[in-house]
């Protein structure tokens, strides 16, 4: 039966049962394809051409798509037919997961609650945070991405996602990237209950000015504000460190896992906090189950979460991902001189990106494009990246001439140097953009997608 449904035309019935518009948008860009297989970094399309994917499922598969340790432990499991979710009832397996977790976390962090996914994990820390100081504010950086709940899309800055749904919850601020007064500011008010960052900002990429998030912690530590650390994206060796905020040598309040920690099999999260934080919220008995959700901890997540914490420890991915970092921020800098619309090329382990910008001698055709749509160029790269050079990537974010990476870390060199090659190609026709961005503004109809 399974294999039947997989054979069938996934599109038609996507686009008229579930959504429509997302169908319209991979068949104007040209992202359509009928995807067979996958493994490790690589996607296989029913043609049997192979892809290189630096799109990485939004940063869930660290340990490589369908990596083979982590489905057999969830098949072992199966096969003990456990009896998972009783409810008023606990297993091994959730206080096993998260005792690895808080191994690999400061000292100071002595609890862990299981969510289903980041932007829930953000949700609890929000709750947790009110919860434990009796503050109702939640301070949150300008370009912050937490989520798109409700809470969690409140503390994050991307109006794109907000407007069609009304006015925001109240008790959400934010502040300038790498702005320590405009922090203390708030700060000040002695009503902030959380400041939640992410070590680096996954939309755009964008890496914080050194030294801003120990001064921010300090700060936090000094008005009594929680300080937490979002790590649903750059959590688990995305950056170079198991954690982003090793690279400061930061003791977070709190911190958010989620994307990668199920190796990509299973929706599962999880929020690490300190225990007097916990506790002043689970105060009593009738408090006992004050916060929590029907699917989180089930035994597939915390199964799959040990055997990609195991994973990451005996395939070394975290030193890989510093390795492989440094290697592609060596093979794409230099980019920045050869190409004129290349603005910037940053990142850190295997989080990366390049920015795109109007040359600095100016350029009519340039200022055309964005007038049809701001960061449209990017889309001139990942196209025919996709289309030409079977690499997958991605925009880093509305109306952002960023194109960004964020690959499983089981990358070789020879990706990386496949994709550095590929990617100088491809900007090489880029920069020659007028007719090529007249056709694909009639291709994508953006007037209409971005009414919509």
């Amino acid at each position: 039966m399974l294999s039947e449904v997989l054979a069938a035309d996934p599109f038609s019935s996507y686009a008229q049962s579930i959504n429509p518009q997302f169908v319209r948008m991979l068949r104007a860009i040209g992202f359509d394809r009928r995807w067979a297989r996958a493994e490790g970094a690589y996607l296989w399309d029913g043609d049997g051409t192979r892809f290189l994917d630096l799109l990485g499922g939004y940063g869930m598969f660290n340990v490589g798509r369908n990596n083979p340790r982590v489905r057999a432990a969830l098949v072992e499991a199966l096969a003990l037919e456990t009896p998972g979710s009783v409810q008023l009832g606990v297993n091994a397996l959730s206080g096993a997961l998260a005792d690895e977790l808080l191994k690999r976390l400061p000292a100071r962090l002595g609890k862990v609650l299981f969510t289903n996914s980041g932007t829930e994990a953000v949700e609890a820390a929000i709750k947790m945070a009110r919860g434990a100081t009796g503050r109702p504010r939640v301070v949150a950086l300008e370009h912050a991405f937490h989520g798109l709940t409700t809470g969690s899309l409140a503390a994050g800055d991307a109006g794109e996602f907000k407007v069609p749904f009304g006015p925001s919850p109240p008790g959400f601020d934010h502040v300038p990237f790498s702005d320590l007064d405009a922090l203390e500011r708030e700060l000040r008010r002695e009503d902030v209950a959380l400041f939640i960052v992410e070590p680096v900002q996954g939309k755009g990429v964008n890496l914080p000015e050194p030294g801003y998030l120990t001064a921010a912690q300090r700060l936090c530590r000094d008005h009594g504000t929680l300080f937490c650390a979002d790590e649903v994206q750059t959590g688990l060796g995305r950056t170079g460190r198991l954690f982003a905020f090793e690279h400061e040598g930061l003791e977070p309040d709190m911190v958010t896992i989620a994307k990668s920690i199920s190796g990509g099999y299973i929706p599962s999260g999880a929020l690490a906090l300190r225990t007097e934080d916990l506790l002043r919220v689970f105060d009593s008995l009738e408090h006992a189950v004050l916060h929590g959700s029907t699917f989180a901890p089930n035994d597939l997540a915390m199964v799959a979460g040990l055997a990609t914490l195991r994973e990451l420890d005996e395939e070394r991915l975290v030193e890989r991902s510093r390795t492989l970092g440094e290697r592609l921020l060596d093979a794409t800098r230099p980019l920045v001189d050869r190409y004129e619309v290349v603005r910037e090329v940053r990142g850190r382990g295997l989080m990366w990106a390049i920015e795109f910008g109007e040359p600095a001698t100016g350029s009519r055709s340039w200022r055309a494009v964005e007038r049809t749509q701001p960061g449209l160029f990017a889309q001139f790269v990942v196209v025919p990246l996709f289309s030409d050079r079977h690499i997958l990537s991605q925009v880093a974010g509305h109306g952002l001439n960023v194109v960004k990476g964020l690959p499983p870390l089981t990358l070789t060199a020879d990706d990386v140097d496949e994709f550095a090659a590929a990617l100088d190609a491809v900007l090489a026709k880029a920069e020659r953009i007028p007719r090529a961005a007249a056709r694909f503004a009639l291709k994508l109809g953006v007037s209409s997608l971005a009414r919509r």
